[in-house]
């Protein structure tokens, strides 16, 4: 796991799988982990990491309800976890998936944790909003598209934008919630990512604000091409597991002319 420091209040992490970003910010005495890194060991130093930066971790946001991104509560338990109002929707008309995506995932890697995941208590969040963290607020967004559910979180006075799973340099769009919902979030992260410091995707971040202009431009042209049903994928992630992401995106799409 890396940790970059992106400003003097915000931390990024990066898991060793999937490049999966997880984000630490701070405002004064108070600092949140939003997202979560995924291997046992890196859960498992990131109380120790946040202590010696003096980052006290007293809560915990998570972007959308993807398991990769719910982890958190295995690093820092019993702490509170704040959603969305369409993840907490989620959580609760799926309960038990993410514990069961994640036993799966350690099945196939061999993986032992101390504990199984508990989410426990989940606060839904609205999203438009605000959610304050010591003197200061965090802006949240709507960022469904990749999924039913979702969100943006903006640092304002770090000029740092945690968005999910959006503009990543290494993932092609995935559209499960369909192009429209997609292209809404993107026209509603632009002018973010126009003020911007800092950009941190959920996988592959952190990313300065002119390459995340790039990003959001090329997945533009990337859903227009999937509309069309034309493979064109963005140049650099054109590699065997975005080509399947493609297939994918192309079966929902196939999916959802048929109903």
């Amino acid at each position: 796991m890396r940790a970059l420091g992106v400003h003097e209040d915000v931390i990024v992490l990066e898991s060793r799988v999937w490049r999966t970003a997880a984000t630490i910010v701070r405002s004064g005495d108070e600092a949140f982990l939003i997202d979560s890194p995924v291997f046992p060991d890196e859960l498992e130093l990131l109380p120790a990491l946040a202590e010696q930066a003096r980052f006290p971790v007293c809560g915990l946001l998570a972007t959308h309800g993807d398991w990769d991104h719910l982890l958190g509560r295995l690093a820092f338990p019993g702490t509170a976890l704040g959603v969305a109002e369409s993840t907490a929707a989620r959580l609760r008309a799926q309960p038990g998936v993410a514990q069961r995506e994640l036993r799966d995932f350690d099945e196939r890697h061999y993986l032992e944790r101390p504990a199984p995941l508990a989410l426990g208590s989940v606060e839904a969040l609205p999203v438009p909003g605000r959610c304050e963290i010591g003197e200061r607020e965090l802006e949240l967004h709507p960022a469904d598209g990749h999924t039913m559910d979702g969100m943006a979180v903006w640092i304002g006075w770090a000029g740092v934008l945690v968005c999910g799973d959006y503009l990543s340099p290494v993932e092609i769009p995935e559209v499960g919630a369909g192009i429209d919902a997609y292209l809404a979030t993107l026209a509603r992260l632009e002018p973010l990512v126009g003020a911007a410091a800092a950009v941190v995707a959920g996988h592959g971040g952190p990313i300065d604000a002119r390459t995340a202009a790039r990003l959001l431009a090329e997945d533009r042209d990337y859903l227009a091409a999937l509309r069309r049903g034309e493979a064109e994928l963005p140049g650099g992630r054109r590699d065997a597991e975005q080509r399947r992401r493609h297939a994918a995106n192309m079966a929902v799409l196939e999916g959802a002319s048929r109903n």
